[in-house]
């Protein structure tokens, strides 16, 4: 009889959440909850990410938040979004390029390229404004609908973002679970 040796070929295994540290973390936040403090606010910022998303590829939706909460530095909205897009079947691989997605393009369609060169152009937009070369590639790519879809998301995410950090909102507690 022979034996047979397995090898053990996961080279890693997925490290459990931190949710002592985030539950600590979360205790010690001392600014208001925004959706308790303004409770009419936050939900007109509800309803209008939810008109922003509609007909858009839910793929690409989740690129250009994960775009904007990188350049935002947003730590919560970046980790709510990497999520969502992995629920949604998205790539690690594309997830990880995201932030780098110029040097690996071929990651990306055409279409997301566009759409990340926007996202990054109207986030950053106080650097020079949105220049004409990536408007125009977006409206090249997304019909007029589309495109200004495109543009309420881009919108959306960094009203959530800024509303994240302004309140400390800490990574790892997503109140809409």
């Amino acid at each position: 009889m022979t034996t047979t040796n397995m090898i053990d070929t996961r080279t890693t295994e997925s490290a459990p959440a931190p949710t002592a540290a985030i539950a600590a973390a979360e205790a010690a936040r001392s600014r208001p909850d925004f959706a308790k403090s303004a409770p009419k606010v936050y939900r007109a910022l509800v309803g209008f990410d939810a008109a922003a998303r509609e007909g858009l590829d839910p793929a690409l939706v989740e690129l250009i938040q994960i775009r904007a909460s990188h350049l935002n530095h947003c730590a919560y909205c970046l980790h709510m979004h990497t999520n969502d897009a992995r629920k949604a079947g998205e790539s690690e691989d594309r997830l990880h390029m995201v932030a780098v997605w110029r040097e690996a393009r071929h990651f990306f369609t055409e279409k997301e390229q566009a759409a990340l060169a926007l996202t990054e152009a109207v986030t950053l937009v106080a650097d020079g404004g949105v220049p004409d070369d990536v408007y125009a590639e977006a409206a090249a790519r997304f019909d007029e609908r589309e495109l200004a879809q495109v543009l309420a998301l881009i919108c959306t995410i960094n009203t959530w973002n800024r509303v994240a950090l302004a309140t400390a909102k800490v990574a790892g507690t997503d109140e809409r679970r």
